[in-house]
């Protein structure tokens, strides 16, 4: 595990090997501001439009990574969270994401990793939108299936193999058909190389 990133909310038990932080979870912080007068409101409007801008300009980069340019970001991400506005609570979250600088920027060291965690949500959303319509399972047994059952889906669907056709192979009821190799062989074959 000593290559792994862990992109995550800043949720305590993902911060576990090397630590990036999800730029749509830390801008959500600015959502949650109730300010009390429009010069405050202003405010979170253009800090907010400061962090999109910047967050654009990281996803280009991302795209084709330019040696160099990370000391502009360091000094363009300083800017921004070195505001100090008069907004009391605006001012203490930009020194509070200041501080997690280096797991904001994670990506300018590691291009490969996303710069938010949306696509682990998504694939979490259908457990826990089945946990919440059926009130979750009634045993540990139960759970572990439901979760078996829902990753092979969700590998599947990845690989733009038909879940059916897999569970069928692997029921041994498509027999007339050529067998589906081991959903590990699938996806080591679906990597990206590097």
């Amino acid at each position: 595990m000593e290559n792994t990133v862990v992109v995550s909310d800043d949720a305590g038990q993902f911060r576990v090997a090397t630590h990036a932080l999800c730029w749509i979870h830390a801008e959500r912080h600015l959502q949650k501001l109730m300010p009390a007068s429009p010069k405050q409101a202003k405010a979170v409007e253009l800090v907010r439009q400061a962090i999109w801008c910047f967050y654009r300009g990281l996803k280009l980069w991302k795209q084709s990574p330019a040696p160099g340019s990370e000391r502009g970001f360091r000094r363009q991400f300083d800017k921004i969270f070195g505001l100090r506005t008069g907004y009391k609570d605006l001012d203490a979250l930009l020194a509070r994401l200041a501080r997690r600088k280096n797991e904001l920027l994670r990506v300018l060291e590691r291009p490969e990793i996303p710069l938010h965690t949306n696509a682990s949500e998504n694939d979490l959303r259908a457990c826990v939108i089945k946990r919440k319509v059926s009130g979750g399972t009634m045993s540990a047994d139960g759970r572990v299936a439901r979760d078996v059952m829902l990753g092979l889906l969700k590998t599947c669907r990845k690989l733009g193999l038909s879940f059916f056709a897999y569970l069928g192979d692997r029921l041994g009821l498509n027999t007339d058909q050529p067998r589906i190799p081991p959903l590990a062989v699938l996806v080591t074959q679906a990597a990206p190389s590097g």
